[in-house]
């Protein structure tokens, strides 16, 4: 069984809530059918409803137990408004901007998750990427001790050292171009706890850098040390260790050699990259050269979950994401 299919187990057996505010979209109609006849999640759709209904019946999609809400009609657009203008009270949003805003189904859906309507938001086909994470972080803010939203990667390389299916989380590779030693921290925070939301397995945090253990001298460096420091002082229950180079945190006999004494050396399933740059192309690599699967952007260190898609995403896409979304709830 193929680690997606696992998830999608785990989702089935959570029973949860996703709310997914891009109801226009003949691509989420198509996402919800599957999502039905799987049983992976309860739906909320947002959007008109006569456009939705219309596309559910092009597309032989069932919608009696789906929860179809207009957000401007919605029951609880009011409070919400209210709650809106209350968070963003420090900028001064007025009552005429918040109601605009909450009539956007990405503000609508995002307060739903808040008020644990539902569990997880999951938009991006048809909304960048700018505007989801603006709406999530507006209406469900970040998750305590955690001082950015990031993304990571789960990386499934089809076979690593005689091990089939080799499960590797990188992180950040989509969203914060050159994190300082605080949001690096929290990067490394959120993967570790992504990873065992998702797998189960104990996360070992590997910090890169072209250095391992004073190997060389540099700002790059002293920044990954100091992102470290930061870890192990807020997360002292993480196995975290730094800074390293790639192949002393994956190659055991070059652990014990570099990186001696390391309980992460080796043996880690996460790995911090230092900025976007080596992420992005980090994984590009791995996904190109050794034919791994890259499961991703998956969003993390929000309060409650919210997660972007690919505006080309299928619509298998959104199920697969639906699926990582509800087990980001914990």
């Amino acid at each position: 069984m193929s680690i997606l299919d696992q998830i999608k187990d785990k989702a089935r057996a959570k029973g949860r809530r996703v709310v997914l505010p891009e109801g226009d979209d003949p691509r989420t109609i198509q996402a919800i059918k599957s999502l039905v006849e799987q049983k992976l999640a309860g739906v909320t759709v947002l959007g008109d409803k006569a456009i939705i209904n219309d596309l559910a019946a092009k597309n032989g999609a069932d919608l009696s137990t789906v929860e179809v809400v207009d957000p401007a009609k919605g029951a609880d657009f009011d409070a919400f408004v209210a709650d809106l203008m209350e968070l963003r009270k420090a900028k001064k949003l007025s009552e005429e901007s918040a109601r605009q805003l909450m009539a956007n189904p990405l503000y609508y859906g995002a307060m739903l998750v808040r008020h644990d309507r539902a569990d997880a938001s999951v938009a991006g086909a048809a909304n960048t990427t700018g505007d989801v994470l603006r709406a999530a972080l507006h209406c469900i803010g970040l998750k305590e001790g955690i001082k950015a939203v990031s993304s990571c990667f789960m990386m499934t390389i089809p076979e690593f050292r005689g091990q089939k299916d080799k499960i590797l989380f990188f992180a950040d590779c989509a969203v914060i171009p050159n994190p300082n030693p605080d949001q690096l921290a929290s990067i490394a925070s959120s993967t570790a706890d992504t990873l065992t939301y998702l797998t189960g397995n104990v996360p070992k945090v590997a910090f890169l850098s072209f250095s391992t253990k004073g190997s060389a001298k540099h700002g790059d460096v002293d920044k990954v040390l100091e992102a470290l420091d930061i870890l192990k002082k807020a997360r002292p229950d993480l196995q975290a260790d730094g800074e390293m180079q790639l192949d002393a945190a994956i190659i055991p006999e070059i652990g014990k050699k570099k990186a001696p004494g390391s309980d992460v050396a080796g043996d880690a399933n996460v790995l911090i990259f230092p900025d976007l740059d080596a992420g992005n192309i980090g994984y590009k690599l791995v996904q190109r050269l050794a034919g791994a699967t890259a499961t991703g952007p998956i969003i993390q260190g929000l309060a409650k979950p919210a997660n972007d898609l690919s505006r080309g995403c299928s619509a298998q896409d959104i199920v697969d994401v639906t699926a990582i979304a509800t087990l980001m709830r914990g």
